[in-house]
């Protein structure tokens, strides 16, 4: 009997939908503030559907009421999704299907090694590709990749070329532990919800091939993409939440967003000072081409409230 295919939304490619997708690992820090807004000008800009995913799929990682207070930070800077967030864990009958259908169609197999059989490279081998060898039990589960370059046009980064084979080798996409893997996850909930484009930071471009093998995979068209630059300080560390000068925590908000604009290439004349005017000027000239492709520094040095 042939695998059944999984079914997904069917959107129209002139019916723009985005989204951010924040893991509950702590407070929205500015690295993701500037991704969020970044979506969401992307979307608004185009006449679009702005959504909020929260990726809670990996309990240890994950804080206790953080997710709530993304959320809350959210709507502080004025930023309201078009519909209710979506909670990733509640997708888990989605991703077993799709586990399902790539199992069945042979386009993933069982996987019976750890972390300390692969090679210093950390690129599989393909040890399982043919069956678990003697002596071990299935632990994970990987997509079968082929060595083939994939392009892809970023909105902001241009022309990319990928080879998973050379980057990964196949890859899991269900863990060792029974979690589903972020690369199957982020594709079938994107596709779930009809996103067209995945707007996202930069750190995030190398798992760009690898997703759109699990669309390919699945039988369905992949999103197109855009990707953000990466947030440094003056001394070019990369920001994180971690930091105490997070200006999400030690600026207002309209100071903040202002920061955040600029980092997308996009600072609001001086007369908009509230949020409402900032939001108001950066809708009505966001242009994706304008947005820089590579880091972008901004000072995080605190001032009052």
């Amino acid at each position: 009997m042939a695998a059944q295919k999984p079914n997904y939304k069917t959107v129209s490619a002139t019916n723009y939908r985005g989204r951010f997708a924040p893991s509950p690992t702590g407070p929205l820090h500015f690295g993701s503030l500037v991704a969020a807004v970044g979506s969401y000008l992307r979307a608004r800009s185009l006449g679009g559907r702005w959504l909020v995913r929260i990726e809670d799929i990996d309990p240890p990682r994950e804080q206790a009421g953080a997710a709530t207070s993304q959320l809350e930070t959210l709507k502080r800077f004025g930023m309201i999704a078009d519909e209710p967030a979506i909670y990733q864990s509640r997708s888990a009958t989605l991703h077993q299907t799709a586990l399902t259908y790539l199992l069945e169609s042979l386009q993933a197999f069982e996987c019976g090694c750890s972390r300390r059989d692969l090679p210093t490279s950390g690129i599989y081998p393909g040890t399982c590709r043919q069956g678990i060898p003697d002596g071990r039990k299935a632990r994970s589960i990987r997509l079968r990749v082929e060595d083939r370059v994939i392009r892809f046009d970023d909105a902001i980064q241009g022309p990319c070329r990928q080879n998973p084979a050379h980057q990964s080798g196949d890859f899991v996409i269900r863990r060792a532990d029974g979690l589903v893997a972020y690369q199957l996850a982020v594709v079938v909930d994107d596709a779930a919800s009809g996103i067209t484009e995945v707007v996202r930071g930069a750190d995030l471009i190398d798992s760009t091939a690898r997703q759109i093998l699990v669309y390919h995979a699945l039988g369905i068209p992949n999103p197109g993409y855009a990707h953000l630059p990466i947030i440094v300080d003056e001394n070019g560390r990369k920001l994180s939440k971690s930091q105490s000068d997070d200006p999400v925590e030690v600026r207002k908000p309209a100071t903040t967003l202002r920061l955040a604009l600029r980092a997308l290439g996009h600072e609001p004349p001086a007369g908009c000072r509230s949020l409402e005017t900032m939001w108001k000027w950066a809708i009505a000239h966001f242009d994706i081409q304008h947005v820089p492709c590579g880091q972008t520094a901004i000072g995080v040095h605190p001032e009052p409230r």
